[in-house]
This record gives C-alpha cells, structure tokens and sequence, in this order.
C-alpha cells in the first residue's frame, strides 16, 4: 500500500478503497488489511475520518512527513515504565529522531519480533541477562549462521561484539558528583543506589568508588547502601535513617538515581537532619519535579533525549549504509541548586548529638 501510494497510484487526499475490497485485490485476509491500515495511520501515512473512510494523509508528500520504510524494534526491560522521566525523556529522543529520519517504532512485547518485520532493534536500559537470552545477542545467535540485523542498547553500555551503544558516561557522572561534595568541604560521602546488573549501577558505583580513592577519602568514612530495585523499601529506608545517625554518619550523600534522592529526603527527615544544613545531597537525573523539592535538588543532568534520538539516528546510517556499529557516550551536567551546601562545622556537631541521643539546645 505505501509502495502504491509512493508511485502515485493513490495521491494526497484521495479515498482508499475498502478493507474488503483490497483485502479480495491483494489475496490476503480482512485481519492483515484492517492491521497494515491501523499501522499507516500511525505511521502519518494515512488518516481516517469517522464514518468517511481511509484517506491518504494530505501532509505525506511533504519531506518532513514522509517515511522511510524503516521500521525499528523497541525493547524495555520488564521493571521499566514509560511513565518514569528518565524511559520517558529517551522515548522522546528516539520519538524526534524517527520523525526526522522517517522511522516507524514497534514496541516489542517480550523483545520479540516474530514477524521479522523490523529492520533494526533498540533495546532500552536492559538487563545483562535480557541481552544474553535474547537471540539478537549472545550465544544463540553466534552459534547460528543468522545474520545479524543492525541492533542499538540505548542508556547503557555493551560489551557484546557488533552491538552498538549510546549512553550517558556514567563513571564520568559518579567521580563528579563526589567530587562536587568534595569542594563543598564534604570528606564523609556516602553511596545509595541499585545493585541490579544494570550497567547504570554498576558505572555509577565505580564512579563514586574512583572519586573516594582518588581524593583520599577515607573508605570508613563512605559507607554504601544499595537496593535491588530502582527505590529503598521500608527497611532500606530504615537502613538508610540509621546509617545518617551513626557513629561515622556521612555529611552528604551521592543519590545514584532520582528515587533514591526522593528516598533520602525521606530518610533525612527521619533522621531528624535538615538538607542541606545536616546533610547535603546530590542526585542524578532532572525531571520537572525536582526543582520544585524542598529544598530544590542539586543533580547530575543527563542528556537522556540527545541519546535516544543519537541512538536512533546511529541505527539508521547502520541500516543503510551497512556500516560497523558505533559506541558513544555523552557527558551529564552538573546542576547545582539548594540540596547541597558547604559543610560546616556546626552542622557536624549536630549530628554528633542526635548520633549520641542529645537533644539541640
């Protein structure tokens, strides 16, 4: 039907004829038409007025509108939400970058393509184990003589050969947001983050880890407390409220995700410490929320739309060129607004008597 269209066959405007009509012309099923129809609209190809019909969509001859054929993968891991900022934001890069290029986007139930309809795959965050069980990566495909259709792992990075990547260098955004407490005088720097196997994690991890060696912080004095998710639960909360009481409380925090800065606003009030008087706090990511938080959130920005769309756009010079697939990361942004603050020696001794049960006088 795009072809047709694109021949001149049916121009802007113009009535298509009906779904049991090109479902007897083309000998396939009313199902198949009724889907490749739905599949156009979505693309802009086509429009519907209800009651009236299928029409070709007046705005396809345009540059702008038209499509190129290309249509792409898109694969989460099964603990993303689209309705988190950070898949969101990606989303929306990847959104511009196929508008651009013209790209039709499929969301893969399960990672799955079974109908080998898509030219190139986008695999968003994902799991080592999701790469290594699935037959784009991994051994099943090398021990076949299957030809590797171009694929992306976007917001994360890959060791798997012929897979490219787009990311955000997480190590570089760990050794600076230690290194921006740091300045502020800060030599008790604590870590919570998520221990899963994403490569988020464990780049953030090693970041923070780097900065704490690099700049003599003393290893007792930079505790760690990560979760198995993307938050604390209700004891890694109560983990985390202790642990700014103790006896070697940190004075400031590296949040490696925006929740566990959420997280650590929570556990500070517990704990009956003031941001950033007490504590000081560093996150990472930028939704809308986080300026309104009290106090707004010093964070590491991630360019989260500049990867999904340089993702995208990366697979289609794959796509059709054929070229080796490319791996690029780009830097995160330091944002400095009131959750963090310079350490002060005041802010030190109360700590050291609600550590000891005293009351401020």
């Amino acid at each position: 039907m795009r072809d047709a269209i694109d021949r001149g066959v049916f121009r802007q405007g113009d009535r298509l004829p009906s779904t049991k009509s090109l479902s007897q012309t083309l000998e396939v099923s009313l199902v198949t038409v009724h889907r490749a129809l739905q599949e156009l609209v979505a693309a802009g190809v086509l429009r519907r007025g209800q009651g009236r019909g299928t029409f070709v969509h007046e705005a396809y001859a345009e540059p702008s509108h038209r499509t190129s054929s290309m249509r792409v993968g898109i694969v989460f891991h099964t603990e993303a939400s689209l309705a988190d900022s950070y898949h969101g934001q990606i989303m929306e890069g990847v959104r511009r970058g196929a508008e651009e290029i013209g790209a039709d986007i499929v969301l893969l139930r399960y990672g799955e393509d079974w109908r080998n309809e898509c030219q190139g795959y986008l695999y968003v965050n994902p799991f080592k184990a999701q790469l290594d069980h699935s037959p784009r990566f991994g051994r099943r495909q090398v021990a076949t003589d299957a030809p590797r259709q171009p694929t992306m792992v976007v917001g994360a990075r890959t060791d798997v050969s012929l897979v490219g990547c787009v990311d955000t260098d997480n190590v570089a955004l760990g050794e600076a947001a230690v290194r921006h407490l740091y300045d502020l005088g800060h030599r008790a720097v604590a870590f919570v983050g998520g221990q899963s196997d994403l490569t988020n994690n464990i780049d953030r991890l090693a970041g923070y880890r780097n900065a704490c060696r690099a700049l003599g912080l003393e290893k007792s004095r930079c505790p760690e407390l990560s979760a198995p998710g993307w938050q604390l639960d209700e004891a890694g909360l109560a983990q985390a409220a202790a642990l700014l009481t103790g006896p070697d409380a940190p004075t400031a925090v590296f949040a490696a995700g925006y929740y566990f800065a959420l997280n650590m606003y929570t556990a500070a009030n517990r704990a009956g410490l003031s941001i950033p008087g007490d504590l000081s706090l560093i996150g990472v990511d930028d939704p809308p929320s986080a300026v309104h938080l009290s106090p707004s959130l010093t964070t590491m920005r991630q360019p989260l739309v500049e990867v999904g769309k340089a993702a995208i756009q990366e697979l289609f010079t794959q796509v059709t060129t054929g070229s080796a697939p490319k791996r690029r990361t780009l830097e995160a942004e330091l944002i400095i607004r009131e959750s963090t603050a310079r350490a002060t020696d005041e802010g030190n001794r109360v700590r050291t008597r609600r550590a000891a049960g005293v009351k401020a006088p």
